[in-house]
């Protein structure tokens, strides 16, 4: 868990670093940023890795945070996924596929620990769809829960590829509204996609 005071000053070094490019910020340089807190900065980080680490976890954290902000216990399966479809356009809009790609090739280890963990959760929490979509009458029955859940992850896997999508064409929020469209089309009955159509006019997702 990130240690409330240096949550704010760990925000604010990731927006340096999409503005920047990964390979311009360090520990050593960050002084040059007057609103960075260096001295508390110094309590819990001692290099470029743990620095790294701290804001990868950050990020998960922050997608974690979405499915205690919401009480989903009763909610239909397709208002869960267009709930956390938009909290993640909001909270995680400036997300490049650049920015993994510098993290991937500076930092492996660190990057594979942060992409297994993430990976972990969403598969879990697409998982609990399914079920509960199945069973609403939502999505159709004859899915294979596995099958599709490693398919969206696959997805995902690959809007983060910049050979796939250069970051200078496709957004984030593009890529990811458009797979997200295309994931509940392929797997809602026709009650599902009419429920769908109606909370898109509604809610003008």
């Amino acid at each position: 868990m990130i240690q409330e005071e240096l949550r704010p000053i760990l925000e604010n070094i990731r927006r340096k670093a999409l503005d920047q490019g990964i390979k311009n910020l360090s520990v050593d340089r960050l002084h040059k940023f007057s609103e960075i807190d260096l001295k508390t900065l110094k309590k819990y980080v001692n290099s470029n890795e743990e620095l790294v680490e701290k804001t990868l976890e950050l990020e998960r954290e922050k997608f974690a945070e979405i499915f205690l902000e919401y009480d989903f216990e009763g909610m239909n399966a397709i208002d869960i996924l267009m709930i956390v479809s938009r909290e993640l356009a909001e909270k995680f809009y400036d997300i490049s596929p650049s920015i993994t790609h510098e993290l991937k090739g500076m930092f492996p280890e660190i990057y594979h620990k942060h992409f297994e963990e993430r990976i972990r959760f969403i598969s879990d929490k697409i998982r609990i769809n399914l079920t509960k979509g199945i069973s609403q009458g939502m999505y159709r029955s004859d899915l294979s829960i596995e099958l599709i859940a490693r398919l969206y992850i696959s997805r995902l896997i690959d809007i983060h590829n910049p050979d796939f999508f250069p970051p200078e064409e496709f957004s984030f929020k593009t890529l990811y509204d458009q797979m997200f469209e295309s994931f509940i089309r392929s797997v809602a009955t026709a009650e599902g996609l009419i429920y769908f159509e109606k909370k898109k006019k509604s809610l003008k997702f």
